[in-house]
């Protein structure tokens, strides 16, 4: 398997274990969502999937996403965000700038006038302070388009959001009344 390729294929792993189901490989992870990095080597390894620690450092350090952080002494590992299972990633509040975005697909959009975003399976609603990142995200899901949320007036309004270490902006949910918005991707718009 080639290196890429590799490091794909361990993100993704990381990812689901991480994120969503760490029990599925007998892994505990503590409230903050932190898992001994020894376990998750030797759990895996129960599982027949060979990590090492080189290989678990090369995916932190080149995720072009940072989806996943050591803890400051090496020895734990987590996902920074998208948790589907409770995990407190312990951040504190930030006020954030007067506008983020979301990426996500047209087909969406209707269900998202009415009901503003929710958070889904997932524990916060993923907000982006730059529009391109957005629609990154957005591409993922199908035709593309790119939501304007005006975070400093929810803000204001009393909701709150966080910054994870990646900076991707969290929060519980967005009211249909701070989307201002849609900006369809180019490639949709033809």
């Amino acid at each position: 398997m080639s290196g890429s390729k590799l490091l794909v294929q361990t993100s993704k792993f990381l990812s689901w274990i991480l994120r969503h189901q760490p029990e599925s490989i007998g892994l505990t992870l503590d409230e903050q969502g932190w898992a001994k990095v020894e376990d998750l080597l030797h759990c895996a390894t129960q599982q027949g999937i060979f990590l090492s620690r080189s290989l678990l450092e090369e995916v932190v350090q080149t995720s072009d996403k940072q989806r996943f952080a050591f803890s400051p002494d090496g020895q734990r590992i987590r996902a920074n965000q998208g948790h589907s299972i409770a995990i407190d990633l312990n951040l504190p509040p930030v006020e954030p700038p007067e506008m983020l975005y979301h990426g996500t697909a047209v087909q969406f959009l209707d269900s998202i006038r009415t009901h503003g975003l929710q958070s889904g399976q997932r524990q916060y609603v993923h907000l982006s302070s730059l529009e391109s990142t957005a629609l990154q995200v957005g591409q993922r899901h199908g035709k593309a388009i790119v939501l304007r949320i005006r975070a400093q007036d929810m803000c204001v309004q009393g909701y709150r959001f966080f910054c994870a270490e990646n900076g991707v902006w969290l929060t519980a949910v967005v009211p249909p009344q701070f989307i201002d918005g849609a900006t369809l991707s180019e490639e949709n718009s033809s």
